[in-house]
């Protein structure tokens, strides 16, 4: 895709990313695709691993996310708790959310997230469509007026969730800028047990946070 501007040569080895492969093998349909744990070091990457790579990332703690250019930051803040809820980089292809959690050694949690996903978008009436994509299960979900494209990473005691909501317009392109600042995200669980499915904690940089509390003040 190419958004950051540059792109690093494609590694080897059992770190080398599978191939894509874009059919979709399961439509509104009950069909197993079995996944692929995804260690990868063509990203995402553990905060161990990370690069120094000089691409742009917003440090929200838990995860770095890449902030493309042209795009916006939104941060979504919880009026009960006054925290962060999520915080979303927004692109002309849509809204792109990216989450981190606790999750087991041996990976495997994309696979039971994406089939309970599958089922509350298909319990509300979205159309929901099952495929494989560079890092295994991907999920596209057409809600209203809305195109939905769903990736998950197992990573090592964390999975890492995308997900980019736009317009059906953008559905074509959508899925290679939502991989791209997957690719690029960086993850820090820390060493602390939690159980797992946990949402890893998001923090504002300073002036994010100052700049937030400048507004309600």
């Amino acid at each position: 895709m190419g958004i950051f501007g540059r792109k690093r040569a494609k590694p080897t080895g059992r770190h080398a990313a599978p191939e894509v492969d874009e059919r979709p093998v399961a439509d509104d349909a009950d069909e197993e695709i079995e996944p692929q744990l995804s260690e990868t070091s063509d990203g995402p990457f553990d905060l161990a691993d990370a690069p120094e790579d000089g691409i742009p990332r917003i440090d929200l703690g838990s995860v770095k996310v890449p902030v493309p250019d042209g795009s916006q930051v939104q941060v979504e803040m919880d009026p009960e708790s006054g925290g962060v809820r999520a915080v979303h980089v927004v692109t002309e292809q849509g809204q792109i959310t990216v989450s981190g959690y606790a999750a087991p050694r041996s990976g495997g949690l994309w696979k039971d997230v994406s089939t309970e996903l599958t089922e509350q978008l298909r319990a509300d009436g979205a159309k929901v469509s099952v495929g494989m994509g560079e890092w295994g299960l991907e999920l596209s979900a057409i809600v209203g007026d809305v195109a939905l494209r769903f990736v998950g990473v197992d990573g090592p005691r964390w999975m890492l969730r995308g997900v980019i909501a736009g317009p059906q317009s953008q559905a074509s392109q959508a899925p290679a800028v939502l991989r791209e600042i997957v690719r690029h995200t960086i993850v820090d669980r820390g060493d602390a047990p939690m159980p797992v499915r946990t949402p890893l904690t998001i923090t504002l940089p300073d002036a994010v946070a100052q700049h937030i509390a400048e507004q309600q003040g």
